[in-house]
């Protein structure tokens, strides 16, 4: 970084954030240095105040009569009331505002929640339109409230307990919004207390309170945005400076930077991967954190004297193309990157999505191109496609951005696309094919099992085994409808798992992320269409083995296990769980007899699912299929204290196909084909016509070949060193090729990623001579027998490609 003075210096056109602002006074803040008047700088804390209200309430400029605008300032109003008719207007020293809320034992979580409620009210203060607004009575019972707070809970003498999230960025966040917005009615006394104790508890957002643990990640960037509120609200540069300079991490010489990639740990990686909590692809929940919050300080001290001015900012800046975009389909972000937040019912999917899309439409009135249009377009993208209704869900600033710009004819929306991204250092993958996409998640001795704590998520035992989740154009709601609550969570499609049974998972504070013992998870992906997952599993019970593997091309899913053992209890290897909307459920026919309970069949050949796929079982195989009602409520996943669900029970449709492994079994196999899409017809007819040879399936290797449409493929998951066969490698690694006439394409990876170097044969089934084109990390040479000498070192399981001719 040249420099930390509010002056920009050496920035490049990709990199240039203070362009304007579609917010009103964003370009009547003055640009000066360190050393401008006292006047000055206070009219440039009240610039920044104005701004962050505006932000925070649509500004003053917002269509009242707007179709859509004018239910949610209705609906802003009577939460107000509501909160206001409940509440205690002049609560004793010891007493809680709220009786639902009680503030005993320092409860930070209903401390937080007051402020939250707080904060509605005082919005709707705030807002026109609004039957509180400017009302003097509201008024008067906001301050005394405000007072009451600073004087008897969030104080300088009640000290940390529970969750430490609470104390150093829930209460620091929402007390800055509150305190921007009662900033014209409060003293200065106000002012001031209320910040010193925000100061208290988190002086530096580079730092846990009371830890030498340095903040990264999604938690950084919410401190940091805290810390400039707080110096806004209380007039004090230094607290402004320290937050800006900790976006780019100056104490620590940017070693937690935002605005640098990652190679361990928390932050966004090279390929786009989001790490969170040390071991968790998390772009979907933490991710979004981290965008949002830059966002919002991006925007805030745009044209300000302290104007962030990293020339790395294009890190966040490329990450809503190369880390966001790719794991929201139809408006909606998928499973395998949300972590526990799948547990949360009032955080479904689209909900993250469209926090994303808030995030980037805000970035968009601060960027100038290439990155204004594109987000714009990526942002309308996954408006316009969701099945959900963002207008009656998202609030009145970010409504003040959307509506606009869904009603430009002049920006296009941002395609769904098809074709393969591959994620090595997060060892997730996407797929995407017309009308569908597909997605797994997997874990080893770097990326954990699953996330609990805090009481939420408390039946994800198996997420990071292989759940996969078939996403479909036409069947949007399939996450997002109650299906965490209602699946059978030893059940979750694409696992292989025991059915031992389990207690619910761990309680109390804090959080857990198991991992596994495994070194092999990952894939390779060929040409940014056609691509690979799988892993080496051993369960968490240390019961059920399996390798895994997943082969992906246009229109099919080719899944294959090998060295299956089930020790103590049965297991299930889950081809589908499908679950269908309230009130409905999707014939089931196995080997052409339709399943209304459930039913075992020895090799039955293929199956099929009303309007989600046809199935095709590969070898021989004992399969249970089963049509079933499941109940379950949101409280039983997840009873968190600010984010626990309905003990209302609610009861969806499922149907299930499962490969069956019982007690005992040593050596197990399974292989099916996901067909998306397919017909009744079609699937039985693929039994026949699927040209498709399971070349190699034991504990050291899966290779498939298939032939489709004059395109011939090669995968290849070598679990060891192989010496025989049509892949042999001098080392565990995945293959890929794939070749039409006289042409043909490689790539290789190492998900283990413990090789430094490996040696790699190939037998393609004619010779290609010529190299064409090769990674530099690849040595190829051709002929009857392809050889590679691949140097894998430091490559974070990244796939390489080589291109070849006859």
């Amino acid at each position: 970084m040249d420099s930390h003075d509010g002056v920009q210096t050496n920035l490049s056109r990709r990199s240039l954030l203070l362009l304007g602002s579609a917010l009103p006074l964003a370009a009547a803040i003055p640009v000066f240095g360190p050393g401008a008047s006292p006047a000055h700088a206070a009219d440039a804390f009240e610039d920044l105040r104005v701004r962050w209200a505006h932000y925070l309430t649509g500004g003053p400029d917002l269509d009242l009569d707007h179709p859509q605008i004018a239910p949610q300032v209705a609906s802003l109003s009577d939460d107000a009331a509501e909160h206001l008719a409940t509440a205690d207007h002049n609560p004793s020293a010891d007493a809680s505002i709220w009786a639902d809320l009680p503030m005993v034992s320092n409860d930070a979580a209903n401390m937080d929640l007051t402020y939250q409620r707080m904060l509605v009210i005082a919005t709707a203060w705030c807002t026109a339109g609004t039957d509180q607004h400017d009302a003097a009575e509201v008024q008067e019972v906001l301050i005394r409230w405000y007072r009451h707070m600073y004087t008897s809970w969030y104080n300088l003498e009640n000290w940390r307990g529970g969750n430490w999230w609470f104390w150093e960025i829930g209460i620091p966040r929402d007390l800055g919004y509150l305190s921007i917005l009662l900033a014209p009615v409060l003293t200065e006394e106000d002012r001031i207390a209320a910040t010193d104790r925000i100061r208290r508890q988190a002086p530096d957002p580079n730092l846990r309170t009371g830890t030498s643990l340095r903040e990264t990640g999604g938690n950084r960037a919410d401190k940091v945005l805290a810390c400039i509120l707080r110096g806004v609200v209380a007039h004090n540069e230094d607290d402004i400076t320290l937050a800006r300079d900790a976006l780019s991490d100056v104490e620590g010489d940017g070693a937690r930077s935002l605005f640098q990639y990652v190679s361990s740990g928390n932050g966004f990686y090279p390929d786009g991967s989001y790490i969170d909590h040390g071991y968790l692809p998390y772009v979907g929940t933490y991710g979004n954190v981290a965008l949002i919050g830059v966002a919002r300080s991006l925007m805030l001290l745009s044209g300000s004297p302290w104007a962030v001015t990293d020339p790395n900012v294009s890190v966040i800046l490329d990450a809503p193309e190369k880390s966001f975009s790719p794991f929201i389909w139809s408006g909606r972000m998928m499973e395998t990157v949300r972590g526990r937040a799948v547990s949360r019912e009032h955080e479904r999917d689209y909900d993250d999505a469209w926090s994303a899309a808030n995030a980037v439409m805000l970035l968009a009135t601060q960027i100038d191109e290439p990155y204004r249009s594109t987000y714009r377009s990526l942002a309308k993208g996954w408006l316009t496609r969701c099945s959900a209704d963002y207008s009656a869900a998202a609030d009145l600033s970010d409504l003040s951005r959307a509506l606009p710009l869904l009603a430009d004819p002049n920006v296009p929306a941002a395609p769904e696309g098809t074709g393969h991204r591959q994620f090595g250092s997060q060892e997730r993958m996407v797929h995407r094919g017309e009308g569908w996409a597909y997605t797994v998640a997997t874990s080893s001795a770097r990326i954990g099992r699953y996330e609990w704590g805090n009481n939420e998520n408390n039946l994800g035992w198996h997420q990071g085994d292989g759940a996969a989740y078939l996403h479909l154009e036409h069947d949007q709601g399939q996450f997002a409808d109650d299906y965490w609550p209602t699946i059978d969570p030893y059940r979750l499609p694409g696992t292989t798992a025991s059915l031992t049974p389990r207690e619910s998972g761990e309680s109390g504070a804090g959080t857990g992320i198991p991992r596994a013992a495994n070194r092999w998870a990952g894939g390779v992906g060929l040409s940014a269409r056609w691509g690979t997952a799988g892993m080496d599993l051993t369960n968490s019970l240390g019961t059920v083995t399996a390798k895994k593997s997943w082969f992906l091309l246009d229109d099919m899913v080719i899944a294959l296990g090998s060295g299956v053992s089930a020790d103590g209890d049965d297991a299930e290897t889950i081809v589908e769980n499908r679950s269908f909307p309230r009130g409905r459920s999707g014939a089931l026919t196995v080997g052409g007899r339709t399943i209304t309970t459930t039913n075992y069949r020895r090799t039955p050949g293929w199956a099929h699912l009303e309007d989600v796929a046809g199935y095709v079982f590969l070898g021989e195989q004992q399969v249970r299929a089963e049509v079933a009602n499941r109940s379950g409520s949101w409280q039983e996943i997840n009873s968190g204290a600010d984010t626990g669900g309905s003990p209302d029970e609610v009861t969806r449709s499922y149907a299930t196909l499962a490969v069956q492994h019982p007690a005992g079994t040593s050596g197990g196999q399974y292989g099916y084909v996901i067909l998306p899409g397919r017909s009744p017809q079609q699937t039985r007819a693929a039994v026949r016509t699927l040209d498709l040879e399971v070349l190699r399936q034991d504990d050291v290797a899966h290779i498939v070949r298939v032939r489709q449409r004059g395109r011939w493929f090669l995968f290849a998951h070598l679990f060891a060193a192989a010496t025989e066969g049509n892949v042999r490698a001098s080392g565990p690694c995945a293959v890929l090729a794939s070749g039409t006439g006289n042409t043909a394409a490689v790539a290789v990876s190492s998900p283990s990623k413990s090789l430094e170097h490996a040696s790699i044969e190939l037998d393609l089934g004619r010779p290609f001579r010529r190299v064409t084109a090769a990674h530099e990390r690849l040595a190829v040479t051709g002929g009857h027998q392809i050889a590679i000498e691949a140097e894998f070192a430091h490559a974070a399981g990244a796939s390489f490609e080589a291109e070849l001719r006859v």
